[in-house]
């Protein structure tokens, strides 16, 4: 499974990269904040909501420590679907934030 860090995540975000990042957490969890631009799927919908990722796309995957995620990037993997853990998650992040 492909990782990246915190650090590298937010240097691609000051570069404005184009980037898909998914944040798996709960609904409760997002409260404090996402990474811009990131798209909330909580990882027990993930299954029924493959449908609204394009395989065509990379995707960042977060959670708050990297546990959910790697599990998320294990099956969307399966699926077929280019995906990179964020490893140390929300609680290694500790760059901008949005809030929804």
């Amino acid at each position: 499974m492909k990782t990246m860090t915190t650090d590298e995540l937010i240097n691609l975000l000051d570069a404005n990269e184009d980037l898909n990042v998914i944040d798996v957490r709960e609904d409760f969890e997002v409260e404090h904040g996402m990474i811009p631009g990131a798209v909330h799927i909580p990882l027990g919908s993930i299954p029924e909501r493959t449908n609204e990722l394009d395989n065509s796309k990379s995707y960042i995957v977060v959670c708050k420590g990297g546990v959910r995620s790697a599990n998320a990037c294990e099956y969307l993997e399966e699926q077929g679907f280019d995906v990179t853990n964020l490893d140390g998650g929300m609680m290694a992040y500790d760059g901008e934030l949005e809030f929804k």
